[in-house]
């Protein structure tokens, strides 16, 4: 079974018409592969290089060799494993007429594709593709989507035992491959103790130095693995709102594990009772409903904030985008009540609107521009920026 990814192809067609090269981004197994292949049957692709396969490594020896000969739409798969062939894309990319597009995907963000954005520069569009979400399993199974996250092969099974050891072989491959071929140089065990204490500050400010007391690591070590952990989209850092209003504002980034499922497994959590039951499933809450709202929001990172001051009032999430100013908090109740930390966040930062997004049914005005949204409700309530 293959769920539809209707928008993000209709993404993809557009960024290549206006790129010569265009990255697809994201998580290991998130889905990528599968979208290039639905691109490649609607375009007659030319060619398929994957990067993890000693055959297409073999025939890219002479990369402008293979490469330059090729009409239409090339991908080349697992790209982070290969970044010498930037420069030979650059070449490529710059012949007129351009006989070629290349749609590169890997599981690194730019950041750590540096060498990709330095060499294509002005010549290079990106797409990041996250997990499933509620628009694309349907909004009334936003229970499911929840506890076992968006990972196509963790959604699809028909039972939790088999999506739950679809994770754990996840997590496993993860720390004992793709992170230390990021640089992390941590065994293995470590890794994964590391990636669980993680999931304990889900929902917290990063404090490096307790972490780094409990690894027997440098703080700036351990801030170098969380960096490499966010730019393999396993976590997600969410950014203080610095702005200076007389206020000890907490200046330290929320951490969240992106994928509620991963999070699930990271805590020993396996069924819907058993995540009602934990101590951190209304931080659990508060990342799904976070990452839902993003989606619909359509909101770039570098216009997503937390706003937090020490000993405060605090807003999970404050999305800006030029003069326009919208807030939202998380949470895990079906009847939401205005707080006195709501009404300073509106005032203080001169919010627009403050949206509060519980578990229960309804949608319901609560004060002037503060409402209650269903999390059920999200696709139909929440409009993109």
């Amino acid at each position: 079974m293959l769920i539809s990814r209707p928008a993000h192809l209709a993404e993809l067609r557009r960024k290549l018409d206006n790129n010569p090269v265009v990255a697809l981004l994201g998580a290991r197994q998130v889905g990528k592969t599968t979208l290039a292949r639905a691109l490649a049957a609607e375009l007659d692709a030319a060619a398929r290089f994957d990067l993890e396969d000693p055959r297409d490594l073999a025939r890219l020896d002479e990369p402008t060799l293979a490469l330059g000969s090729l009409r239409g739409l090339v991908i080349i798969d697992e790209v982070q494993h290969r970044p010498e062939l930037f420069p030979v894309l650059r070449v490529l990319a710059d012949r007129t007429p351009l006989p070629a597009r290349f749609l590169v995907l890997g599981s690194a963000s730019p950041e750590l594709l540096r060498q990709g954005s330095e060499s294509l520069a002005g010549r290079l569009g990106y797409h990041e593709l996250g997990g499933l979400d509620l628009a694309e399993v349907g909004a009334d199974r936003w229970e499911r989507l929840w506890l076992r996250g968006g990972f196509p092969r963790s959604w699809l099974p028909q039972d939790e035992a088999a999506s739950q050891e679809w994770r754990r072989d996840f997590i496993r491959s993860f720390v004992e491959r793709d992170l230390p071929g990021f640089g992390i140089t941590l065994p293995s065990r470590l890794l994964h103790d590391f990636w669980t204490m993680l999931a304990h500050y889900h929902g917290q400010t990063w404090n490096g130095s307790e972490l780094a007391r409990a690894f027997g690591l440098a703080h700036t070590t351990v801030r170098r693995y969380l960096d490499i952990m966010t730019g393999a989209y396993v976590v997600r850092q969410l950014r203080p709102w610095r702005a200076n209003l007389g206020k000890r504002i907490v200046k330290a980034s929320k951490i969240y594990v992106a994928d509620t499922g991963l999070l699930h497994t990271l805590l020993g959590v396996e069924t819907a009772r058993d995540l009602a039951g934990h101590p951190k499933v209304g931080a659990s809450w508060e990342g799904f409903a976070l990452e839902q709202v993003l989606r619909q929001l359509k909101a770039n990172p570098e216009e997503c904030h937390f706003w937090s001051v020490h000993g405060g009032p605090e807003l999970d999430l404050l999305v800006v985008r030029g003069k326009r100013r919208r807030g939202y908090e998380f949470k895990r109740t079906d009847a939401p009540r205005v707080t006195r930390s709501m009404r300073s966040a509106m005032e203080l930062l001169r919010l627009d609107s403050l949206d509060v997004v519980h578990v229960g049914r309804d949608t319901f005005p609560m004060a002037e521009g503060i409402r209650a949204v269903a999390g059920r409700q999200i696709l139909a309530e929440v409009e993109p920026l």
